[in-house]
């Protein structure tokens, strides 16, 4: 029987949406006062999911302890209280959107967690603007 357990957790972080190529007047007509030269930020919320098989011996999909670690470890710890345009070296070349942002989460995380699970993982930019990314590609 599979199962989905999930980990919620969050982190504070400054971007700036454009494009390097692009004049200010044309970066401000697709991306609008997200594009300030200023930057603006977010408090993000992050949540993880991991779907797999419940293991008959200890009753878990996966242990939550380690989950609660890599999230802290290699998401919170890297991202938060950040300036991603100036301080991820992936989104000096990568537009720092919450498609993008989502999508560099989960690929430090697939690393992390074992092949046989699923993973998704939704990131919230706002109450009402948010992400969730698996992997597919479809």
């Amino acid at each position: 029987m599979k199962v989905t357990l999930y980990r919620k957790a969050h982190f504070n972080a400054a971007h700036r949406l454009f494009v390097k190529g692009w004049s200010d007047k044309k970066n401000f007509e697709k991306f609008g006062k997200c594009s300030s030269a200023n930057f603006h930020g977010h408090n993000y919320e992050l949540i993880v999911g991991v779907t797999g098989e419940i293991n008959p011996l200890t009753g878990m999909v996966i242990d939550l302890k380690y989950l609660k670690e890599i999230i802290k470890n290699e998401v919170e710890d890297i991202l938060d209280h950040k300036n991603l345009n100036l301080d991820i070296d992936h989104f000096k070349k990568v537009v720092p959107s919450v498609e993008n942002i989502c999508i560099f989460i989960w690929n430090i995380l697939r690393s992390k967690i074992e092949n046989e699970k699923s993973l998704e993982v939704t990131l919230y930019e706002t109450p009402r603007n948010f992400v969730k990314y698996t992997g597919d590609l479809k």
